[in-house]
């Protein structure tokens, strides 16, 4: 079984740079499957600074809703593999399906499917449930939906940690 890391914390907290500092431990090639997808001019250039940063030793993979697939897929072929982020797959996952239980039905899939894995997996994820409470139904969802979808993942892996400011501290 392949090690899992799980990392959260807020927005800009330093998410992605620590788990491209620890995959690159593992060596290369290195695997980059981004759930992000360019819909709009910022995120276009969101997306142009991250593979500027990563440099030619990542693969990136684009993979917005079936990522145990795409896993299966890159499995064994790379030293590490990243996920970058969670938070995107259940957004893009809550307006696909337009209903929550079939999103969690595939985040417990995602998190079974850890056994089989022989390459490291890295996954990112944002910690949405530390604000106020949004004032509308469908952000309330989501933050819900992406409290319970970290809580199964974190469950699951091997290590867990949440960035703050920049700092990792190892919960687990």
């Amino acid at each position: 079984m392949a090690k899992i890391i799980y990392i959260t914390g807020g927005a800009r907290s330093g998410k992605s740079s620590l788990a491209e500092s620890l995959a690159e431990n593992f060596g290369s090639p290195l695997c980059y499957l981004a759930t992000g997808e360019p819909r709009d001019q910022e995120m276009t250039e969101r997306i142009a600074i991250h593979r500027q940063r990563r440099g030619s030793h990542w693969q990136t993979v684009e993979e917005p809703l079936l990522i145990s697939r795409a896993l299966a897929s890159a499995d064994g072929r790379y030293q590490a593999i990243l996920v970058d982020c969670i938070t995107l797959w259940i957004t893009n996952l809550l307006f696909h399906y337009d209903a929550v239980e079939p999103v969690l039905d595939d985040v417990t899939a995602l998190a079974e499917s850890f056994s089989i894995l022989k390459t490291p997996l890295i996954l990112v994820s944002n910690e949405v449930g530390m604000g106020i409470v949004p004032e509308n139904a469908l952000a309330r969802s989501f933050r819900d939906l992406a409290g319970r979808a970290n809580q199964i993942l974190a469950a699951a892996a091997d290590d867990v940690y949440v960035t703050f400011s920049g700092i990792p501290l190892k919960l687990k």
